[in-house]
């Protein structure tokens, strides 16, 4: 037994090492994405918008190109931080969104109106390093874990085989057709073998066994401190405590393949380096984070005295040294903000650009405008991108049996209704038309399951009578639409 032990868990250790260091060495090239190639995947999910589109493509090229420089020049090379204008709805936070996911980006969405200036009650902003470090810390350990996955499977089917057949050498489930059960070493190891075939064919899937887990973290959070925003402290406080309280195993009966997937997950977790996770997850905030920072125009306004104004001041005051490059304490060690490319946000309808503070303004040097949607891109936005409206109602439905068709037609008569109602209400973009679609199929959605199977051919009469008297009773419309 002990001969078996060794030989199992060392050829473990070393592969897991090898396929960690070849996944770190993997990740840490930029993406030699093009331009173009970048806008052609913008396009598949945003209509309109070419020159936002241009402008974050140019700025992830240059990351590539920077890497691509002599080293003595490499570190003097800053990211051209972009500002987008324009209305909400018209695709902002979804530009800088698509923009991480295609090149596995470190990502973050935080709004300038929830931070405050040092000294004030609320969020500091060097949270939003310390979450942009947490976010890629998460990724990567996900990642991470995946590549293990096969080592980790080996694993717990030793685990699993251990439990079903313990020290004793009986198994600990009963096997009505064992010929070998006379309990000596040679039958041991032939019902190991046979109880590893039929583990692996999935003989046993139903079968129960007693699984002892090592549990969750110790419930030792409380709520360290209210209303003043000191919660990276706090958490950083019950971690220090969770980790000084061992984790108490829990008992649980569940059947062989649920078992399987847990001691699989378990076994990654410890296969798992942190310390190379950490420094990977640090590398790729460094080199390719990514923040945006939403209603920057809400911290525009410049201070004429007392009052609130002094604190959004203040606040761009604080942003400043994120954005021109600054060390950040994090609990996984310091993070340079050098490299990470900031992009803020905002509609800008009472202030504008140049009320931001000098300094702001320098480092954003990209602005962008974008245009309010017309009633064509609502027509565009409700057919083509890849996760269209209408493509997620009808997959939505198509899982109850209920076959959904909109006629060109119909898609028309939905645009030229959410960009009326936009124009004579608040224009909130193509947010409009999932209330517009939420309304149209409301009915449908209610009765699927007792109509199903049927096909719905949505048809302009068909929005016209359900939407019509929605939309031009006013004080209807300000509550549903």
């Amino acid at each position: 037994m002990t001969d078996k032990t060794e030989n199992t868990s060392r050829p473990e250790k070393t592969e897991t090492s090898l396929n960690l260091a070849a996944f770190n060495k993997e990740r840490t090239s930029p993406s030699s994405i093009t331009p173009k190639e970048i806008v052609a995947e913008l396009d598949r999910y945003i209509i309109g918008q070419g020159k936002a589109k241009r402008s974050v493509s140019i700025a992830l090229r240059n990351r590539w190109r920077r890497f691509n420089t002599p080293p003595e020049l490499r570190d003097e090379i800053t990211p051209k931080n972009i500002i987008m204008i324009g209305p909400t709805g018209v695709g902002k936070t979804e530009i800088a969104r698509r923009l991480a996911k295609l090149t596995n980006s470190p990502f973050i969405k935080v709004e300038a109106s929830k931070f405050t200036e040092v000294g004030y009650v609320g969020r500091d902003v060097e949270t939003i390093i310390r979450d942009l470090m947490e976010t890629a810390v998460s990724m990567v350990r996900t990642e991470a874990r995946e590549s293990l996955m096969s080592a980790a499977a080996e694993a717990a089917e030793t685990a699993m085989l251990n439990l079903l057949l313990p020290g004793t050498g009986k198994p600990a489930i009963k096997l009505d057709d064992d010929p070998e059960a006379s309990g000596t070493a040679a039958s041991g190891t032939a019902t190991r073998r046979r109880l590893k075939e039929m583990l692996r064919k999935g003989k046993l899937d139903e079968q129960l066994v007693d699984l002892e887990t090592s549990g969750g973290q110790p419930q030792t959070t409380a709520k360290i401190f209210s209303n003043i925003d000191l919660e990276e402290v706090s958490r950083n406080i019950s971690e220090c405590l969770g980790s000084l309280i061992p984790k108490k195993p829990r008992r649980r009966r569940v059947t062989v393949a649920e078992g399987l997937k847990i001691l699989t997950q378990e076994e990654a977790g410890k296969l798992v380096d942190m310390e190379q996770v950490v420094e990977e997850a640090r590398s790729r905030v460094e080199a390719h984070g990514i923040v945006f920072i939403d209603e920057i125009d809400k911290v525009a306004v410049r201070s004429h005295g007392a009052g609130p104004d002094i604190s959004r001041e203040g606040v761009q005051k604080d942003l400043l040294p994120l954005v021109e490059g600054t060390n950040v304490s994090t609990k996984h060690g310091q993070v340079k903000t050098d490299h990470i490319l900031f992009i803020a946000a905002g509609a800008f309808h009472i202030a504008s650009p140049s009320d931001l503070i000098p300094e702001i303004q320098g480092r954003f040097p990209i602005r962008v405008e974008l245009a309010a949607l017309t009633e064509e891109d609502f027509t565009r936005i409700l057919t083509e991108p890849h996760n269209s409206l209408t493509k997620q109602y009808k997959a939505l439905l198509a899982t109850e049996g209920v076959e959904i068709e909109f006629t060109p037609e119909a898609v028309k008569e939905l645009a030229a209704m959410a960009w009326k109602v936009n124009d004579r209400k608040e224009n909130i973009g193509a947010r409009r038309l999932s209330t517009i679609l939420e309304s149209l199929l409301e009915e449908i959605s209610f009765d699927a399951p007792d109509i199903a199977p049927t096909k719905v051919v949505i048809t302009p009469e068909y929005v016209k009578e359900r939407l019509t008297t929605l939309i031009e009773d006013v004080d209807l419309s300000n509550y549903i639409l």
